[in-house]
Order: C-alpha cells, then sequence, then structure tokens
C-alpha cells in the first residue's frame, strides 16, 4: 500500500486536538454560538400567540397571586417596600432561573441532530439558552420600572450593583444547566424531575416573602439554597428601604454558586464525548 504523506491529505486529525483547543475553540465558534441563540429568540417570539407579551405576562400573574396570597391574606411584611414591587424584584432573578433550568435542560436533545453530525463545542449549546431568557429578563426589567412609576417608588445608589446580581444569576443557571443537561442526556427521567424542581424551587425560595421571616437560627441553613442569595441580592440593589443582606448566607450561597458553576463544566466536559452516542 502506497504511503500518502501528509501533505496530501486537506486535513490532518490530531488525536485530543478537540481537548487542548477546546475552549479556543469557542471563541472559533462564536457565530455559531450567535446563531444558535438568536435562533431559539426567533423561534420563541415568533412561534407563539402572545410573542413577547408571554415574557410579561408569566411574571406579572405570579407577582397578583403572590401579592394577594401573602401581602393580603397572610400580611408577610415586604421591609417597608410595596409589596408587588418586593415580589416582583425577586421573580426576575427567578424568571431568569427557573427559564435557563428549563431550556437548557432539554437543549442538547432538541439539537441531537446537529450534535451528531458535526464537531463544535456542544457547550455552546446551553450557554446559548441561557441568553434567550436573558432577553426574557431585560423585557421583564421594563415592567418592573413601570410599576415603580405607578407606585412612585424609586430605588437608590445600589442600582448600580445590578449587574453584579445579574451576573451572579447568569453564573447559577449557567452551571445548573449544565449539570442538568448532561444528565439529562444518559437518564432521560430527568425532563420529569425538572419541573417539579423548578415548582418546589419557587415556594422554597424567598420570592413570594422575604427571607428574613426565616428564624434566625436556620437563615444559614436556608442559604444552601443557592437563589436565596441571588434574590436577596437583587431586592438590595433594586429596593431601598429596610432590605437588608444576610451576609453570612449570602457569602455561602456564592459559594455554592461557584461550586455549581466549575463543578458544571467539570461534568459536562467530563460527558461530553459520549452526547453524541448516547442521543
Amino acid at each position: 500500500m502506497k504511503n500518502l504523506s501528509e501533505s496530501e491529505y486537506d486535513q490532518v486529525i490530531e488525536t485530543g486536538h478537540a481537548e487542548l483547543h477546546y475552549w479556543k475553540d469557542l471563541w472559533l465558534y462564536r457565530e455559531l454560538f450567535f446563531f444558535l441563540s438568536w435562533r431559539d429568540i426567533l423561534v420563541r417570539y415568533k412561534q407563539t400567540t402572545l410573542g413577547i407579551a408571554w415574557s410579561v405576562l408569566r411574571p406579572l400573574l405570579t407577582m397578583i397571586v403572590f401579592t394577594i396570597i401573602f401581602g393580603k391574606l397572610a400580611r408577610l411584611p415586604s421591609e417597608g417596600v410595596p409589596y408587588p414591587i418586593f415580589v416582583y424584584a425577586a421573580m426576575l432573578p427567578w424568571q431568569f432561573f427557573s427559564g435557563s433550568l428549563t431550556e437548557s435542560s432539554n437543549s442538547l436533545i432538541t439539537n441531537s441532530h446537529i450534535i451528531s453530525k458535526i464537531f463544535f463545542p456542544r457547550i455552546i449549546i446551553p450557554a446559548s439558552t441561557v441568553i434567550v431568557c436573558l432577553v426574557d429578563f431585560l423585557i421583564s426589567s421594563f415592567i418592573l420600572c413601570l410599576i415603580m412609576v405607578w407606585y412612585k417608588y424609586s430605588p437608590d445608589w445600589r442600582l448600580l450593583t445590578v449587574p453584579f446580581f445579574l451576573l451572579l444569576s447568569l453564573v447559577t443557571s449557567f452551571g445548573t444547566g449544565l449539570w442538568l443537561s448532561s444528565l439529562n442526556v444518559k437518564y432521560r427521567d430527568f425532563r420529569y424531575i425538572v419541573p417539579f424542581l423548578v415548582q418546589i424551587g419557587l415556594y422554597i425560595s424567598p420570592v413570594g416573602f422575604s427571607s428574613s421571616i426565616v428564624p434566625e437560627k436556620w437563615r444559614l441553613l436556608y442559604s444552601i439554597n443557592p437563589m436565596v442569595g441571588v434574590i436577596d441580592g437583587f431586592r438590595w440593589a433594586l429596593l431601598r428601604g429596610n432590605i437588608q443582606i444576610y451576609w453570612s448566607g449570602f457569602l455561602l450561597s456564592t459559594a455554592l454558586v461557584m461550586l455549581i458553576f466549575v463543578s458544571g463544566i467539570w461534568y459536562f466536559r467530563k460527558t461530553e464525548r459520549t452526547f453524541a452516542d448516547n442521543i
């Protein structure tokens, strides 16, 4: 058999090339990332009856229900803030997190036709779904501005810290999404577990109430829920009044967020090579 030199090949594929240059390839495949993000945005808003209005109605209706139940009936404290504003400020990061979790957990399955045909850093797929949910977040934020105008309520200097807490929310959503998207490829039962987790998480997270009502001896344990620190941070940044951050719990939540993010990347990279076979 005739031996061919490397120069006679159009392309040389080296073993381990994908691993060594994985993070560099993320930049090389940036256009694919933008394409997937833009495609998902168009699909979400073009193929629905309500379109963009759906991004507004979900947190708005939840705010109304929580205001009636926790504000009017249970009369829980809102730290000197009108209850609708108090709830909606927490709905923003929660909707971002829950939407990202739901979309990213199924992202690899719904894009199986791409994964099985071409090589690219698979992490691009769950990352693009988080960007779509970020668009929902920005649309919903505009409604919060209108509610504040209605109640003649204005934030203070702490508004400048919102980008930090938004970044924290993004890291939480992305890290958890990496775990669930990877697990969903191997264990398809997770597509039924995720909606349940989102539903339970809404009620155990301080969305409709203040985390300050949790007894002091339990607050640090309560902060094991990483969304506690994210939601409390958003409220502190967006609202004035008696809103305070429980710093011990916030630091614990932040540490857990970083652990979820780093371990999510590690587990995703570990299982990524088997995605094409399992899908």
